[in-house]
């Protein structure tokens, strides 16, 4: 039995430039470290195209990585996007889940949901649930907001 996890977030842009933020290798590099009082490692490759794959390496030193691969397995840009993710921590524990990414025109923004399945417990998918992909949000919306000579969405 595994478990899913369903989390959604109004980010304040067009679909476009929030998937165009999710997927783009430089735009990632950004905000994974947007929100950081010290710098950290950050190695972020993609491949964008069914089959490709994304290579995100981050952490606060050498000894403290985390490292993630998705193979892309369905692109509808800006719309939707469909992962096979298997990523690590230091503790060399590894973690395979399906992730669906879908962007949505919505009040002059977007909603961004993402459904992620294959947890083996719920305590692991209410930490991604509770901390990861709030995180993860909270530093894409930081992006949107504060990159230079991009302007707002507007409802």
């Amino acid at each position: 039995m595994t478990f899913d996890m369903r989390i959604t977030r109004q980010l304040p842009a067009r679909p476009e430039e929030v998937f165009d933020a999710y997927t783009d290798a430089e735009k990632q590099r950004i905000w994974f470290s947007i929100l950081d009082t010290e710098p950290g490692i950050v190695e972020i490759e993609v491949d964008l195209r069914v089959g490709g794959k994304q290579t995100a390496v981050w952490g606060p030193s050498p000894d403290a990585l985390f490292r993630e691969t998705q193979t892309f397995l369905e692109i509808d840009r800006p719309h939707r996007l469909v992962t096979e993710s298997t990523g690590s921590g230091p503790d060399g524990v590894t973690l395979t889940t399906r992730i669906e990414v879908t962007f949505a025109d919505c009040d002059g923004g977007t909603l961004m949901t993402v459904v992620q399945s294959g947890f083996p417990t719920p305590e692991l998918r209410d930490f991604f649930a509770g901390e990861v992909m709030p995180g993860a949000f909270d530093r894409i919306e930081a992006y949107l907001t504060r990159e230079p000579g991009r302007e707002p969405a507007r409802g």
